[in-house]
């Protein structure tokens, strides 16, 4: 569950480690310039690519001049990047793989992306390529994934009378899927889909004892951001899946996970998502089936 109560910039302590970190940055979210909150939002997204490359890499993996990854740093109080990048190597010691592991399955991943030597026309080296990214991202989410926030949104899923839920673009399809499971585990559940551009109907169908369940991910689509204010405005139970601290459906959520979901070039792989929902899904499952 995230906590409203954001410190002020002022009040912050001093970045120490990553945990610090995001604090400072959900603080100074609005105030942060375009450009460095896009950096941020990278960083966050992508803490494995940041602890590893240097960063003439990251800023081709970013899409920002190296100049505005050095403004980030100091903007945060470090000295430059190499200080700020120390703070992301230390989140990877002592997870279930090794440091080293770490490096070589990312190089083997995604160095071939950032040296441009992918061979897009080799089906074989781009379903490689796909299939080690997600595990990555598979093994990064294991570790992410606090056992007290799981549990208390498969809790708050569990009380609701009904979940309705909205996902689009690109989150379109584990949206789908939830509404297919939920249906399936008898879980009363409807998609706010915007069908007729009557997505502010639907929410006003939503009763007081229901739950709105919002995903979107680094494009985050206005609409669903929308459904989660309208939610959160009319005080209902808001659950919001997305990538990280940033993301816009974070302040008006009660609880919310994050799925930092792997990228190679433009396309971003979905396993983490549909594997964090299936887990959802079972639970939710095993729990009415008891209570039936």
């Amino acid at each position: 569950m995230v906590s409203k109560n954001k410190p002020a910039v002022s009040d912050a302590p001093p970045i120490e480690d990553f945990a610090s970190l995001v604090e400072t940055l959900m603080a100074r979210q609005k105030s942060l310039p375009k450009r460095l909150n896009q950096v941020a939002q990278f960083f966050l997204n992508n803490p494995e690519d940041v602890a590893i490359y240097n960063i003439v890499g990251l800023s081709k993996l970013a899409g920002v001049p190296p100049a505005n990854i050095t403004r980030f740093a100091k903007e945060l109080g470090f000295s430059g990047f190499v200080d700020l990048q120390d703070v992301f190597r230390q989140r990877l010691v002592g997870p279930r793989m090794t440091y080293a592991d770490r490096i070589r399955a990312l190089e083997n991943a995604r160095g071939k992306q950032a040296g441009g030597e992918l061979d897009l026309e080799q089906p074989r080296a781009i379903f490689d390529t796909f299939v080690q990214t997600a595990v990555d991202s598979l093994l990064r989410l294991r570790e992410d994934v606090e056992d007290q926030a799981l549990e208390a949104f498969v809790d708050q899923m569990a009380a609701c009378e009904a979940v309705h839920i909205c996902a689009a673009r690109g989150a379109y399809g584990i949206g789908a899927y939830c509404f297919y499971g939920l249906s399936q585990i008898g879980k009363r559940v409807h998609m706010i889909d915007n069908l007729g551009a009557m997505r502010v109907e639907q929410v006003g169908a939503v009763g007081p004892d229901d739950a709105v369940l919002v995903l979107t991910f680094d494009d985050y689509t206005p609409e669903t951001v929308e459904v989660a204010e309208m939610a959160a405005a009319k005080t209902i139970t808001t659950l919001a899946i997305t990538d990280n601290e940033l993301s816009p459906v974070v302040g008006p959520a009660d609880h919310v996970l994050y799925v930092k979901e792997a990228h190679l070039g433009h396309f971003r792989s979905q396993v983490p998502a549909f594997v964090l929902c299936q887990s959802i899904i079972v639970s939710l499952g095993r729990r009415i089936g008891k209570t039936a």
